[in-house]
């Protein structure tokens, strides 16, 4: 079994909890206006790994993670590549290291019962789901990402009313995912699942623009401006961030 990585990360420190390797996976679906890393969105180009090769890669470093830290699959889209990510996940519950998938959760599909069972597999060895939820108007969504929002939102319920834990992710975006009644609509979703134990408020940034300079393409926010501080405090006093406390992991 075989996936294509764009990069690893052997000491990442923000994509969950403690110190993680963090893994970077070629493809994605979206085309998010923001996204800083348009270099994953094809999987052309990628480093071709087996399950063995990254194992290798992951246990030289097993030292670092301690008892909170572990292996985080991002990307791109990690799930793409679903059926790697769980045997890799497999592999390492099996050698006791925490498992994390950082997703958007747009290649869930409540419709089709092969695709639910591929996600249930994956669950089952994964510890703990970063999902990124970007913004909760459907057609908002789709404007910003190209796809509406339906079977992001069916998969966080799926999460939840699987007990898995969850650490919501969402990019404020000034105008685009920071108006009051955006966030409002984000957050009452949010109160409808049980087993989100940490929201976090990533703030838009620019340092993408020479990846689409280098690419040839035309980047979408050329004018857009990262957040204020006033804004991101909004953001957070709106989501409730304050009175969120991180879960045991």
């Amino acid at each position: 079994m075989q996936a294509r990585i764009h990069s690893i990360e052997s000491f990442g420190t923000v994509d969950g909890p403690g110190i993680r390797f963090v893994i970077f996976f070629k493809g994605c679906s979206l085309r998010c206006q923001y996204c800083h890393n348009p270099d994953t969105w094809t999987k052309d180009n990628g480093t071709i790994y087996s399950i063995e090769e990254l194992l290798s890669e992951i246990l030289k470093y097993r030292s670092y993670f301690g008892k909170t830290g572990g292996v985080t699959a991002s990307g791109g889209e990690p799930l793409l590549q679903i059926e790697f990510v769980t045997e890799l996940f497999k592999q390492l519950k099996d050698r006791g290291i925490h498992t994390a998938c950082d997703t958007s959760g747009i290649t869930f599909n409540p419709n089709q019962t092969e695709n639910v069972l591929a996600h249930q597999r994956l669950m089952e060895v994964t510890d703990l789901f970063l999902l990124d939820l970007k913004q909760a108007d459907p057609k908002k969504h789709k404007k910003l990402t190209g796809k509406d929002n339906s079977n992001i939102l069916a998969f966080a319920r799926y999460l939840s009313e699987h007990n898995k834990k969850i650490w919501i992710r969402h990019v404020l975006i000034p105008e685009i995912t920071s108006k009051v009644e955006d966030l409002e609509k984000l957050k009452e979703f949010i109160s409808t699942l049980d087993t989100v134990e940490k929201i976090e408020v990533l703030p838009y940034h620019t340092m993408g623009i020479i990846k689409y300079q280098n690419l040839g393409i035309p980047y979408p926010l050329e004018n857009v401006l990262p957040p204020t501080k006033k804004e991101i405090e909004q953001a957070k006093r709106i989501l409730g961030i304050e009175k969120k406390k991180r879960g045991k992991i």
